[in-house]
């Protein structure tokens, strides 16, 4: 038994399908299984998804970037054995796996990038450099390469890139406004790789970290058109009150964009759109909907209730705390022993000194309300393995937490003012820690409601 499997056969002895329902999610979004289902090869011939690629008229170029880099990149190198081509992976550190034939493997900075991150893109510089009509560049793409790779706008640095993404995580900006940003102080970023890759083809295949699998938004949109403005980045600055506190030289690349005295980001107008596809592998509801038949396979009457969930996590934590009190006394929305997932991905605004992430947060905020509840559990993951800058996917809360957190002289509440999450469930000893799953699709959360 792994040490979270336990964690929650301590915590959650009444429901022990939940381990295997947790590993259901993982296996359903697992990115290599994903790749090989959409990729196919007859000779020289590589089909990708309802596309075709004649390799004996040009050579491969394979771009695997993000958590899930690795596993995409083994699908290929699978399949693609014997035949030319050159491939680079650029990953988080812990996410990567032996060498790979045909592949150099990079690791970076995530979530903050670093000095191997703008690396990271100097290589991808030099590999597409070389691209010719009837070349196809591959690109396997995954959450996390919005920091993984970083090519900074002319007059620009490493540090002012870094000082604006730490200033937009901590002030709590989602996940689209903080690439509205980054696709308009980067150069690879909103189209500007797909841009590099020209004149070859280019096949995208997407491994979804954002609710709706918006294009433009999954690791920036690299490979997809811009709908998002320098205007619109500058006002996201101004909504969280950052334009102050970020490097000037951003603002005034910001500010420039908006007058018009540099470049925009591609649109969909630009005549190399036409050589450009997307397709997408994997994505959140499928993780959910594995969950989903796995209780329901072990008797548990269950739902899902959203896989866009979405808000300041604290708040969400005490409203999933109030759905558990309302199964909990009334048996409703179903009859025990009810199963109810959430997937989603919520935002934290840091106040506080502490650590932690978004779903030991929502976890956290839950513990007062599902106090002295009998059988009832709040259980939060997040699917590439790491919440926030920690090494746990999540935590379990149950209606035993506040009199067991009491017992140790532990209060949740100044924990949750302090953002200190991590060290409030390192203590209770309930904290999810999966290592890297290399896979990432956002967050799952599931609310679940013994017989009483």
């Amino acid at each position: 038994m792994a040490p979270w499997e336990a964690v929650l056969a301590r915590w959650v002895p009444w429901a022990p399908v939940l381990p295997q329902a947790l590993q259901a999610a993982l296996q359903a979004v697992d990115p290599g299984q994903a790749v090989r289902r959409h990729l196919r090869r007859a000779g020289a011939v590589l089909h990708v998804a309802d596309a075709a690629y004649d390799l004996t008229r040009g050579r491969l170029y394979v771009l695997a970037l993000g958590k899930a880099a690795y596993p995409m990149a083994q699908a290929v190198a699978e399949q693609v054995a014997g035949l030319p081509y050159q491939g680079l992976i650029v990953t988080k550190d812990g996410y990567g796996g032996p060498p790979l034939p045909g592949f150099d493997l990079h690791y970076a900075g995530h979530p903050v990038p670093d000095a191997r991150s703008l690396e990271a893109a100097g290589k991808v510089r030099r590999l597409l450099a070389q691209t010719q009509p009837d070349d196809l560049v591959l690109v396997l793409l995954s959450g996390g390469g919005s920091a993984l790779l970083v090519d900074p706008a002319p007059g620009l640095t490493l540090d002012d890139l870094q000082a604006l993404n730490r200033a937009l995580l901590r002030a709590g900006a989602t996940i689209h406004e903080i690439n509205t940003v980054r696709k308009h102080v980067e150069r690879l970023k909103g189209g500007g790789l797909a841009r590099l890759a020209q004149p070859a083809w280019v096949h995208t295949l997407v491994l979804s970290d954002v609710l709706g699998d918006d294009f433009s938004v999954i690791a920036s949109g690299p490979t997809w058109p811009d709908p998002t403005t320098y205007g619109q980045a500058l006002e996201v600055l101004r909504f969280y009150g950052l334009l102050s506190q970020v490097p000037r030289r951003v603002v005034a690349h910001l500010e420039a964009g908006a007058a018009g005295r540099v470049p925009e980001t591609p649109k969909p107008e630009a005549p190399f759109w036409t050589r450009v596809r997307m397709t997408l592998v994997a994505a959140l509801p499928m993780a959910v909907d594995a969950v989903a038949r796995t209780f329901q396979r072990a008797g548990w009457h269950t739902a899902v209730l959203t896989t866009t969930l979405q808000g300041e996590a604290r708040e969400v934590g005490r409203a999933l705390a109030a759905i558990l009190q309302e199964e909990a006394r009334r048996q409703r929305p179903l009859p025990l022993p009810a199963a109810l997932l959430v997937g989603g991905e919520t935002t934290v605004t840091v106040r506080g000194q502490g650590r932690g992430g978004r779903n030991q947060e929502i976890a956290l905020a839950a513990v007062p309300l599902l106090a002295g509840l009998p059988r009832v559990a709040l259980v939060t993951l997040a699917t590439d393995g790491t919440d926030g800058p920690t090494d746990a996917a999540g935590a379990v809360a149950t209606g035993e937490t506040w009199s067991r957190a009491r017992s140790l002289g532990l209060d949740p509440r100044p924990f949750l003012a302090e953002n200190d999450a991590y060290t409030f469930w390192d203590r209770m000893d309930a904290l999810l820690r999966t290592g890297p799953t290399r896979t990432n699709v956002n967050d799952i959360a599931v609310l679940l409601c013994g017989k009483q």
